[in-house]
This record gives C-alpha cells, sequence and structure tokens, in this order.
C-alpha cells in the first residue's frame, strides 16, 4: 500500500491511536497519546473520526516523502514542519503531493507533536488497538518506534478542504506546571507533614521521564509503610518510592503496582506534564473528584464547541 516513507525517524516517532482499553486483565498497558488535545485536533484538522492512527513524535527530526496525495496537519509541540523546504504553519493541515518532502525540526517548547493524514494510517490493530507500547512489543508497526525506510500506509484522499486552528486557542507550551491532584485514599499513609510538604513544594523532572512515567527530584515525602500489596494502577497514579521522590505515572505503565500513592494527577493536566523535559518545574494541588470531573466535562466542552477555520491552501502564508 502506499503511504508516507520514513527518511529520517528522529528521536522517538510512534503510532498511537487513542489506545488500549480493556486489557489490563491480561497485563496491557493503555498506550495512546500523551497529549491528547494535541493529537484529537491533528486528526480533526484533516477531518477525521476521533481516535484514528497519527504518529507522536517526541522532540521531533522526523522526516517522510509521501508517495500519494493526502491532507496532513502537525500539532503539538513547536517543531516546525517544512515541506518541500517551506516552511508551513503547524496547527494546520495542508496538501500533500507524490514526492513532497515532510520534515519536522527539533522541539524549541514542548517535547511531543503529532502527524495525521486524512483517512489515519492503515495499521492493522493489536488487542483492539494500533497503540505502540514499546515495552509490551504491540502496536504500530511491528510493536517498535519507526525506522529508516518504514513505510506509514495510508490511502490518496480526494478531498480539497484544509482547516486551521486559530492561535487564540492553540496551548502554550511552558517549562513549568501546575499539576491538579485527586488525593487517593492510601493519603492517610502519609503523616499530615509529609502531605503538605507534597503539596506546598516545587520538584523538578528528572532525566528519568518516558512514556512509562516521570520521575521527579525535591523535597522527599514519606509513607508510614515502604510497600503495599500490589493493585491496579491508574493513569495519572503519584507513586512514592522508598527514597521519597515522587514518579507520575503516563500511558505505557504497568499494570500494577506496590508503592504507595499519594493521589492521581487528574487526566486534563497529564499532557502539560507530557509536555515538559528534563529541569522543567512541577507543582501540585489538591483538587476533589468533584471538581476533576467538571474540569474534564469543560474540556471536552470546550473542544466541541471549538469551530477550526477553513483555509484556502494556495493563498496561505509560510509560517
Amino acid at each position: 500500500m502506499n503511504g508516507l516513507r520514513v527518511i529520517q525517524p528522529g528521536i522517538l516517532a510512534l503510532i498511537q491511536d487513542a489506545g488500549r482499553f480493556g486489557q489490563h486483565r491480561i497485563g496491557l498497558s493503555n498506550g495512546g497519546p500523551l497529549d491528547p488535545e494535541a493529537f484529537h485536533w491533528a486528526n480533526r484538522l484533516c477531518g477525521n473520526p476521533p481516535g484514528v492512527s497519527a504518529v507522536e513524535i517526541t522532540i521531533g527530526g522526523l522526516l517522510l516523502e509521501s508517495d500519494l496525495s493526502t491532507r496532513l496537519a502537525v500539532t503539538g509541540a513547536n517543531t516546525g514542519l517544512q515541506i518541500n523546504g517551506i516552511a508551513k504553519p503547524l496547527w494546520q493541515s495542508h496538501p500533500i503531493h507524490p514526492g513532497d518532502r515532510i520534515e519536522l525540526g527539533f522541539a524549541t517548547s514542548g517535547t511531543r507533536a503529532y502527524l495525521a493524514v486524512a483517512g489515519g494510517f492503515d495499521i492493522p490493530p493489536s488487542f483492539c488497538s494500533s497503540a505502540t507500547v514499546v515495552r509490551e512489543g504491540i502496536g504500530g508497526l511491528n510493536g517498535g518506534r519507526l525506522k529508516e525506510n518504514d513505510t506509514l500506509p495510508c490511502r490518496p484522499s480526494t478531498g480539497s478542504g484544509c482547516l486551521r486552528l486559530a492561535p487564540e486557542f492553540q496551548p502554550n507550551y511552558c517549562s513549568e506546571a501546575c499539576l491538579r491532584v485527586v488525593p487517593g485514599y492510601q493519603n492517610q499513609l502519609f503523616s499530615k507533614i509529609d502531605q503538605r510538604r507534597f503539596f506546598s513544594s516545587d520538584y523538578r523532572v528528572s532525566e528519568h521521564c518516558d512514556r512509562m512515567g516521570y520521575r521527579l527530584t525535591g523535597p522527599a515525602v514519606h509513607a508510614a509503610v515502604d510497600g503495599i500489596l500490589s493493585e491496579g494502577i491508574c493513569l495519572g497514579a503519584i507513586q512514592i518510592p522508598t527514597d521519597g521522590q515522587p514518579i507520575v505515572l503516563l500511558n505505557d505503565r504497568q499494570t500494577i503496582g506496590g508503592y504507595p500513592k499519594i493521589g492521581s494527577v487528574i487526566s486534563a493536566d497529564l499532557a502539560k506534564l507530557a509536555q515538559l523535559g528534563p529541569g522543567a518545574d512541577v507543582s501540585f494541588t489538591p483538587v476533589s473528584i468533584e471538581e476533576a470531573h467538571t474540569i474534564h466535562c469543560l474540556a471536552r466542552d470546550r473542544f466541541q464547541r471549538i469551530r477550526p477555520s477553513p483555509v484556502d491552501p494556495e493563498g496561505e502564508a509560510d509560517a
């Protein structure tokens, strides 16, 4: 099948769809995009239904060559986008023709970018999803990162309409984030002093940050026990190992674990964390389950209410 051929794979590029759900019972992680908002906008700008397969690019450096006509959009981290050496704006779909070269630079803000094509990439599902989890060796192309000479299969698009998201609706990626946390039932294992220390301190993203989780460094907090019986772990759970340094677990986390958990970062804020690199500052603030539910509903409603604008690709100004 025709598609986009990988000339340079960059630092880390993975096929992701909305995620793999319902498979924790057999030990499989969710996978899926670390920044769902940017992922869904990339697909929406290409006229795709929610959740179809796209490429998540960490840091940047991806170079592709097309052998078909389609439309393409890049969202997320400010990697820069060039088509045949000409700079093009992010958060907008662009027409692509056979022989065109699509190049992403290296991120100047944010760390994760998303590349979608009209109709999505035609990737066979593994356990009901095309999401790549490298640790488990499933999803995507052969269960791993994109490599040189891989072909991302997709179908030609006959549509001609291109869309853009207005700048005022595009997220700003910063070098710090305040993450809202729902305290869990295990927070009673932490003294009032340790709880106050956790929620009033600044932490720093360490070099040990990936799709499994972000290790943070800062004032240590300790539970009354070193471990607990292993149990299921939710997305965003904040584990506190014996060294007292928090670990926020992300999409490719293990499905069970035995470290005490002081709470969970709400889903709306996990993208903020995933767009940070080593050295960035992180703080936490507690919210109730009801507040978290309201934040989630408002974010979903906002996404649905925002309407992308049509754009004439022939008359657009270069980025």
